[in-house]
């Protein structure tokens, strides 16, 4: 099991638990709906934001705050989750970076610290994440470093605006990490 008070970091990433606390420097990145096209949630609303949130506080995954260490700035948020102890396995997914910081590095960062933890610290046998099929940059952000592409499967998820995504998934396998960022 991942413990609920990790902090993971590198020189560019500070990765640590969501508290309330946080939450009004994670709303001013959220103002955008556009930045919740390939999201399940659309959190430039209180209500919707409250509900992702209700996930970590409920246990069901461990939410991180981003923290770009060069400017001590809150950048985005991660997560663990879909953890499976006899399978070894877990998930790295909802992840989302604020405009500011997107292109800087800071989600290949993240997943790199994250990454490590898997494989080095927890002995994971697998680590998997998932999108939306058409979020290209996301697509190739994961193939940058190093995430096998396994497949499809089609009208998976419920989207915002009531669209139905398909969810393309990639993973790392034990051995497989660490790869050197394309």
């Amino acid at each position: 099991m991942v413990a609920r008070d990790l902090i993971l970091k590198n020189e560019k990433v500070l990765l640590r638990p969501l508290t309330r606390q946080d939450f009004s420097m994670l709303q001013e990145l959220t103002t955008d709906p556009k930045l919740w096209i390939y999201f399940t949630q659309d959190l430039s609303k209180p209500e919707e934001f409250e509900e992702w949130a209700a996930g970590h506080f409920l246990g069901e995954r461990l939410q991180f705050v981003v923290i770009d260490q060069s400017s001590g700035k809150v950048a985005g948020s991660t997560a663990f989750g879909s953890f499976s102890a006899r399978d070894r396995r877990l998930e790295i997914g909802w992840t989302w970076i604020g405009k500011e910081f997107q292109g800087s590095g800071i989600n290949g960062q993240m997943k790199k610290v994250m990454l490590d933890y898997c494989f080095e610290t927890l002995k994971l046998k697998r680590v998997e994440i998932k999108t939306d099929v058409l979020n290209l940059p996301a697509r190739k952000a994961l193939l940058k470093i190093g995430a096998v592409e396994e497949g499809i499967l089609r009208s998976h998820t419920q989207m915002t605006h009531g669209r139905r995504r398909d969810t393309i998934y990639y993973s790392f396998l034990e051995g497989e990490w660490p790869k050197p960022f394309k």
